[in-house]
């Protein structure tokens, strides 16, 4: 079924957001896009859920409240805006929740788990996982860089929303996570990401977006990030945004 032209899936009564586009050249930037999204559901009241799907089994918990997760990694940037929106107050933005990402290194390896794609590395535990706190438009930014890839998934990246946390001096306790999804970028430029170095140094076989296992089943295409270059070429980075909708009730 096609409701303005994103493949919409029904769980629980609630429709669940299809695909976002792929922008590789000029076009609204991440926080105009963002403010455009949350500005439609905010007037219309109606705003898609973004799709539950598995925590997987490299999650951690207390994770870094900062702006840049990169640490030492290297890779091509990416500058992501989240704006979330809530189902259970006529899909206003949610300001003070905590968006949280994680994902893995041109390697294929997650901190706290090194050696599980193969690579032996450095492990701290915390290397490109963090969060931070969705200001009054329900907007926050996080710079991090493009995952590489490991045996059986699409690159990916992995999300939950956090509220009512309480930050320490650079972490949060208590909360309760209302959302848990995953992030997924257009095949193409990932392809070209992929034979780039440094993630060509990563023979581990890839699995291609269409072939995996999580990205079709119950509407997480909903996670499909819209892409800005930052420049001319896939090293030069991208922006990467998405209207997360959650439902706090």
């Amino acid at each position: 079924m096609k409701i303005g032209g994103s493949a919409v899936a029904a769980a629980g009564g609630l429709a669940i957001a299809g695909m976002a586009s792929a922008d590789t050249g000029t076009g609204e930037t991440g926080s105009s896009a963002a403010d455009a999204s949350a500005s439609s559901s905010a007037v219309s009241g109606i705003c898609t859920l973004n799709a539950e799907v598995t925590e997987g089994p490299y999650s951690l918990e207390g994770a870094l409240v900062r702006e840049d997760i990169r640490e030492d990694k290297e890779g091509f940037e990416v500058r992501y805006t989240f704006t979330v929106v809530d189902q259970a107050n006529d899909c206003a933005p949610l300001a003070d929740a905590l968006v949280e990402i994680w994902h893995c290194d041109a390697l294929g390896e997650y901190s706290g788990f090194v050696g599980g794609n193969g690579h032996q590395e450095e492990d701290n535990g915390t290397f490109l996982r963090g969060g931070q706190l969705t200001d009054e438009n329900g907007r926050c930014g996080i710079t991090s860089i493009w995952p590489g890839h490991y045996a059986s998934r699409a690159v990916h990246v992995h999300m939950r929303v956090h509220t009512d946390v309480t930050l320490t001096d650079d972490s949060y306790t208590g909360g309760e996570i209302i959302h848990t999804g995953q992030l997924f970028f257009d095949p193409d430029i990932n392809a070209e990401i992929q034979a780039t170095a440094p993630y060509s140094a990563n023979t581990t076989k890839e699995t291609l977006l269409a072939d995996d296992g999580i990205y079709d089943d119950g509407g997480a295409s909903s996670g499909l990030l819209t892409l800005t270059a930052l420049g001319s070429g896939v090293s030069d980075g991208y922006e990467a945004t998405l209207t997360v909708g959650v439902d706090s009730a």
